[in-house]
């Protein structure tokens, strides 16, 4: 099981360790290292500075949001990134959700979800593959565009730069069970949110048909300290935000997954609580257990238990977010 470094999407501001971090994760022999975006600091504009002061270790977007970009413009900054690092770059992909798509990229939630992953992974496909002008009769994504405002001048193009790699990784962020299945069938790897070593059976049959080299690279908080309950507190803060604010109360695809994973009746707790503006007691009542399941927290000879049960299954790269030098440290020692 490789190690990757997930440093998540900016605050308020930069994080002024966060290429510290990573030249660390890269002395240590990490395999990769991933940036994020949602609402505030892009995905790809980090990355490119991690890139440019490392030598070796893998730059990964986990993830960049679909509706952020058209899948060309997307392909043009993989491949220019691949080309800047020496073929570096794993393009992860994220649909998002109704809240983030329409609320601030003022953009539709595709109707079929499916069905425009499906599209938008295509043209970035061609893009790399560069064989022919990009071409696509899509619903979502049409390549030239077609719709009633069109003007009828659009020409299939291809691109003037020639990609490093064709075979450039691509990932997806996928939580339902449909989607996730989709994702063995069209893209090279796949990006849980939530992953429970004890529970397989949660996400077996949608990964029945993955084939041989798909990467499985689920992100898990990481911390070594004594007190476990007291270390569990960042990674209830980020659920209770997630479970409770990432999402409408009709649609939330982080609490349904919740609800999938064996809480269901606590999700919809957490939501309630959320939304009433009692954050607070929304961190406080996600469960220890689901917190501690999908983490590896504590004392480092209890990390290298836990971590025994991870390396069992299909995991293959594990994307630790990691808030300290001393803590990538232990994991990579464990790990070795």
């Amino acid at each position: 099981m490789r190690l990757g470094l997930a440093l998540g999407y900016w605050g308020r501001g930069p994080n002024p360790a966060h290429v510290q971090l990573a030249q660390e994760a890269e002395r240590l022999g990490y395999d990769s290292v991933w940036t994020a975006e949602s609402w505030g600091s892009d995905v790809f504009t980090p990355l490119t500075w991690i890139a440019a002061q490392t030598s070796r270790i893998k730059l990964g977007t986990a993830v960049a949001q679909m509706a952020a970009r058209s899948p060309t413009t997307t392909a043009m900054h993989a491949l220019t990134l691949d080309h800047l690092s020496g073929g570096r770059m794993m393009l992860g992909l994220g649909l998002s959700g109704p809240q983030v798509v329409e609320g601030w990229y003022g953009r539709p939630f595709p109707k079929s979800p499916l069905t425009a992953t499906r599209e938008y992974v295509n043209v970035v496909r061609q893009v790399l593959r560069r064989e022919a002008p990009v071409e696509l009769a899509g619903r979502f994504h049409s390549h030239p565009y077609t719709g009633p405002d069109a003007t009828g001048l659009g020409k299939p193009l291809k691109p003037i730069t020639h990609p490093l790699r064709a075979d450039l990784p691509v990932l997806l962020g996928a939580e339902g069970p449909k989607n996730i299945a989709q994702t063995t069938r069209i893209a090279d790897g796949w990006l849980p949110l939530y992953w429970s070593p004890t529970r397989p059976e949660v996400y077996e049959a949608s990964l029945t048909d993955a084939p041989e080299g798909f990467l499985v690279a689920p992100m898990a908080q990481v911390r070594v300290c004594d007190d476990v309950r007291e270390g569990l507190l960042p990674v209830k803060t980020m659920l209770g935000f997630y479970i409770g604010g990432m999402g409408h109360a009709r649609r939330n695809f982080h609490a349904d997954l919740m609800a999938r994973m064996g809480y269901e009746e606590e999700a919809r707790r957490i939501q309630r609580l959320f939304l009433e503006g009692r954050r607070e007691e929304a961190v406080l009542a996600v469960p220890d257990a689901f917190a501690d399941e999908i983490s590896l927290v504590g004392p480092r000879e209890r990390i290298a238990e836990r971590l025994e049960l991870w390396r069992k299954g299909p995991v293959t790269d594990l994307l630790a977010l990691a808030p300290d030098r001393d803590t990538l440290r232990v994991l990579a020692e464990l790990n070795s």
